[in-house]
């Protein structure tokens, strides 16, 4: 790696670090801002090399537009899958099909596969149970009709369409 790349690395880290500090003090004094300052250029000497590959690449402003939209699209996946969940639970005939279903995803950089996983895991009603590569095995409090298929193929498809391909559509962008 280049010299530049190392500058662009450690610059990247800093701004993510120095942001966590802002969130976390939620103050704007000269004093704090100074010592967060300070402090996220000492970490991210000692981080930066773990810290990002891509470095100020990251903060390209479509990937900024695409995780500033997937907050809200976050956020209404879950309430949905939270009413879901609580429609199932409180029927009195509880309708749940639960199942273990496998879907592959596009995603292709490591973080991005860990971003799924946790957003399906954090979505009520799935929980990632393991990752393989591009495949994803998947707890489903209601696996669908169109998954209980005997073809893989299909199984496949039918799982990431409900499950993994609404939010790859974001995260694809946001990590590469």
């Amino acid at each position: 790696m280049g010299e530049a790349s190392k500058i662009s690395r450690y610059l990247y880290t800093v701004i993510v670090l120095f942001l966590i500090w802002l969130a976390i003090t939620a103050s704007l004094d000269v004093q704090e801002l100074g010592f967060g300052l300070l402090l996220s250029l000492i970490v991210a000497a000692f981080t930066y090399e773990i810290f990002t590959t891509n470095g100020l690449a990251n903060l390209h402003p479509k990937r900024i537009a695409y995780m500033i939209a997937y907050i809200p699209y976050f956020l209404w996946a879950m309430i949905m899958a939270n009413l879901d969940v609580a429609y199932r639970v409180l029927h009195p005939k509880r309708p749940i099909r639960p199942g273990i279903v496998k879907c592959k995803t596009v995603l292709s950089s490591d973080v991005g596969k860990l971003a799924l996983a946790n957003s399906i895991t954090l979505t009520p009603g799935t929980i990632t149970l393991d990752v393989d590569e591009d495949e994803y095995f998947i707890h489903w409090i209601w696996v669908p009709d169109e998954a209980l298929t005997e073809s893989e193929e299909e199984h496949v498809k039918a799982s990431s369409e409900g499950i993994t391909v609404p939010f790859e559509k974001f995260l694809k962008v946001i990590f590469g």
